[in-house]
C-alpha cells in the first residue's frame, strides 16, 4: 500500500468517525429538545403520545382538584386555558406555593392517550407581574389579550376565566 493511499483511508475513516459522533450528537439533542404548546396548539395538531413537551396556559378558575393518593402523595388535577381551548392535566407531588386558580403556569409532561396531560414538572410565575413569555404568546394567539391595546394586566386581572360549563 503506498503512502498516498494510507493518508486516504486514514482521512476516509477519520471523515466517518467525525460524522457518526456528529449524528449521535445530534439525535440526543433532538430526544431533548422540549417544545411549548398552548392548549390550541393541542387541539389544531396533538403531539406523539411519547413526546414530552411544555404546556402553558392559564389555570382555569375552578378546576383545581386536590387529593392524596394511596401512596401518601399528593396529587392535584386542574386545567389548562389559553381562552379558546383548555386541557386537563394530572400532577403527582407538591405544586408550587405560588400556583393558583387564574395564573400563569408552565407543565412539563406527556399527552396521554385519554387527552390528559401527566405533568412531571409545574412551573408558576414567580411575583405580581411575571407571566411566562410562552403564555403570553399564546394568550395574544388565541385573541385572549391584545398587545396592541396596551401592556398587559396585572396577573391578579386574569383571574376572570370562568370554569367550562360543556364538561370538557
Amino acid at each position: 500500500m503506498t503512502k498516498k493511499r494510507r493518508r486516504m483511508w486514514v482521512l476516509l475513516l477519520c471523515g466517518l468517525g467525525l460524522g457518526s459522533a456528529t449524528a449521535l450528537t445530534l439525535t440526543a439533542f433532538q430526544d431533548n429538545l422540549v417544545f411549548f404548546r398552548s392548549p390550541s396548539d393541542i387541539a389544531a395538531a396533538a403531539p406523539a403520545p411519547d413526546r414530552a413537551f411544555r404546556l402553558g396556559g392559564l389555570v382555569e378558575a375552578g378546576s383545581v382538584q386536590r387529593e392524596t393518593g394511596a401512596d401518601g402523595r399528593p396529587t392535584a388535577r386542574f386545567t389548562v386555558t389559553d381562552g379558546a381551548h383548555a386541557v386537563h392535566v394530572t400532577y403527582t407531588g407538591v405544586l408550587p406555593d405560588l400556583f393558583r386558580e387564574g395564573q400563569g403556569v408552565v407543565t412539563l409532561g406527556k399527552l396521554g392517550p385519554d387527552g390528559v396531560f401527566r405533568a412531571s414538572e409545574v412551573l408558576a410565575r414567580h411575583d405580581e407581574t411575571y407571566m411566562p413569555p410562552e403564555v403570553a404568546d399564546a394568550l395574544k394567539r388565541s385573541g385572549h389579550w391584545n398587545p396592541s391595546q396596551g401592556a398587559a394586566p396585572p396577573a391578579s386581572s386574569w383571574n376572570t376565566l370562568e370554569p367550562r360549563r360543556d364538561g370538557s
